[in-house]
């Protein structure tokens, strides 16, 4: 079973994704950017879901310390303010792919099968 690391702080969100993925998927959960690298560098996941506002240390220097430490693992950026540019800022600090809250569950569902294909 494949692993993802969500990496968000507001529990209602945390909910709704375990609810979401925890049967296809085998999951860890941190609740700021600084516990997000260490379960990033400890548990190897298949793919990162990080949320770019967090506490600690945000989700774009979270993701660039985690390409720093040369890991290489798919991660979407998770935001809910949608300001013009974060995409290109999220994609800009070493996230493959970037989403808007709320999540439109089909398509985090294809995201999801194209980043863990194989």
């Amino acid at each position: 079973m494949k692993k993802i690391l969500i990496v968000e702080d507001v529990d209602l969100n945390i909910e709704l994704l375990t609810q979401l993925l925890e049967d296809d998927y085998a999951l860890a959960v941190a609740k700021d950017g600084e516990q997000g690298i260490a379960l990033a560098s400890a548990e190897k996941p298949d793919l990162i879901l990080m949320d770019m506002s967090l506490p600690l240390c945000d989700g774009y220097e979270a993701t660039r310390r985690i390409r720093a430490a040369g890991l290489d693992m798919p991660i979407i950026g998770l935001s809910a303010h949608a300001m013009a540019g974060d995409a290109e800022r999220a994609l800009a600090a070493g996230c493959n792919d970037y989403l808007t809250k709320p999540l439109d569950d089909a398509l985090l569902f294809d995201k999801l099968e194209r980043y863990l294909a194989n």
